[in-house]
């Protein structure tokens, strides 16, 4: 049996050495550049590997395909081998069917990654074997092939969901639905919400899914599945409320805002349906660290505090960020624009923001949507001259606040470069 692998990043890699050890003959295969230390690892198990390409002759005749996330469907080599009817999974699916153990899954348009890593870190701490896998943490094929665990807390996007088949969540997770990736889904928002649904898919009744009752989509969805109307499933649901009880006072939480209440609500039951006591789950709510680049905060600088949100690609994550935000807030805003309506956030800009900066290859649709509102703009395209903007716009007692609501690569390698940059800025004043 062929395997090929598209993409040498962290999942291409791990899914590269679990199927090696699992019999198959693997290729792998990637467009741009592959990272050093992803040679070394393919190199150290004697994977064959290219970059740079797509050979054809190599790929079209695997026998099965597991494809990077971050491939769109619309690539010419993936067009090729659905046309021939080549499978094509994902990573997740892959180690799914070499592990026997339980899985809690989580996914949502925000609050994924601080979720996740936070039942993590109460299941950690309440003594469990248990991996961190998906979007964040090590690979879980290479988890799964090389130490492999007795649970794994998984972070999955739409795009990891959709290339998945007969992979199943023990405890599925899912915060909410609101407009992102919208390029990759043609611009439907049905077909965006019936891919973040896919994570009920194959769950049996002893299996939970737990889900935020305020959110637009989940409980309509959830119903149409239950009824055998989409895609049938027979699950227990938790729907939880903003109000729902937890074992600790809302202001004891470590991590601030109503989003944030709403991750330790969902952290809470998903921690509680794996068995995790009251007493455990009520310490780690306190003392969770919280996340790089999710509401962190980087430092205070002449009475000026400065805050990377930098996973904020989209306009909701931005939305509660600035919901949490106490004080003026200077707003760095801009990117990759994923098919945005910012037309949401102009209430709450006029409330919160004294200024906005505007930080991206290309700002006119910024300068669109919000020079209307008449707050001081700054226009930049590096972020040395954001930050010296914010400084200038920034009084003392305000919040720089770099939540972007677009995605990072017109001008970074990724949010965590763009969030890296910032502090590096920051720090440099």
């Amino acid at each position: 049996m062929k395997m090929v692998i598209l993409g040498a990043g962290e999942s291409g890699v791990g899914a590269a050495i679990l199927a090696q050890t699992k019999g198959y003959t693997v290729f792998v295969s990637d467009m741009g550049r592959i990272k050093d230390n992803y040679k070394a690892m393919l190199d150290e198990h004697g994977i064959r590997w290219e970059e740079g390409q797509h050979t054809a002759s190599e790929i079209l005749d695997a026998d099965e395909v597991v494809k990077s996330p971050g491939i769109p469907d619309t690539a010419p080599m993936v067009r090729s081998l659905r046309e021939q009817g080549t499978p094509i999974l994902s990573e997740i699916e892959f180690a799914g069917r070499y592990t026997k153990a339980r899985t809690i899954c989580v996914t949502g348009s925000n609050g994924k990654t601080t979720t996740t890593s936070l039942i993590y870190y109460i299941l950690e701490k309440a003594g469990y074997d248990v991996g961190l896998a998906g979007n964040i943490g090590k690979s879980f094929a290479l988890q799964v092939a090389t130490a492999d665990r007795a649970w794994y807390v998984i972070e999955l996007s739409s795009f990891q969901l959709d290339g998945m088949y007969d992979f199943r969540a023990d405890i599925a997770v899912l915060l909410n639905i609101t407009p992102d990736h919208l390029d990759r889904y043609d611009y439907c928002m049905q077909r965006y919400v019936d891919s973040k649904m896919r994570i009920v898919q194959n769950q049996r009744p002893e299996d939970y899914f737990i889900y935020w009752q305020g959110d637009d989509y989940a409980a309509c969805e959830l119903a149409l599945r239950l009824s055998g109307e989409k895609t049938p499933t027979a699950v227990t649901p938790i729907a939880f409320a903003d109000d729902s009880p937890l074992p600790v006072a809302r202001e004891a939480l470590s991590i601030p805002g109503l989003h944030n209440v709403r991750n330790c609500l969902a952290a809470y039951h998903a921690a509680r349906a794996a068995g995790v006591g009251e007493e455990v789950i009520a310490a780690c709510l306190q003392s969770f660290p919280g996340v790089a680049h999710r509401l962190e905060r980087v430092t205070t600088k002449s009475g000026v505090h400065f805050v990377n949100d930098s996973k904020a690609t989209n306009v909701d994550a931005c939305y509660v960020a600035l919901q949490a935000m106490t004080t003026p807030t200077v707003l760095i805003v801009g990117g990759t624009d994923k098919g945005n309506d910012y037309s949401v956030l102009l209430p709450l800009i006029q409330e919160k923001c004294r200024a906005l900066v505007y930080l991206g290859a290309d700002n006119a649709k910024l300068h669109a949507a919000f020079d209307d509102l008449g707050l001081p703009v700054a226009d930049t395209h590096a972020m040395a001259d954001c930050v010296a903007a914010c400084v200038r716009l920034a009084k003392a007692g305000d919040t720089v606040l770099l939540s972007p609501c677009c995605a990072s690569f017109d001008l970074f390698c990724g949010m965590a470069d763009r969030g890296n940059q910032f502090k590096a800025c920051v720090a440099a004043l």
